[in-house]
């Protein structure tokens, strides 16, 4: 019995997890009317790829590491 409720309770939460990872990921996407206007803004709000988002990431982790680091002041 306790094994039961065990496993009921487990798929109770993955799917609760399962909505929510659903939920997140419909948000990522822009809403069909949300593109319509001008060339230039319709460029702007395609959304982006997972390939993209890594990039992007690797060249702000990038950028970060070529900044100097602050000497501290010696006494």
């Amino acid at each position: 019995m306790r094994m039961v409720f065990g496993v009921l309770s487990l798929l109770f939460v993955v799917a609760v997890i399962g909505l929510l990872a659903k939920k997140q990921l419909g948000a990522v996407t822009a809403p069909p009317g949300a593109a319509q206007g001008a060339a230039s803004s319709a460029a702007a709000a395609a959304p982006v790829t997972p390939k993209q988002q890594v990039q992007q990431f690797q060249q702000a982790v990038e950028g970060a590491m070529q900044q100097a680091r602050p000497m501290p002041d010696e006494k």
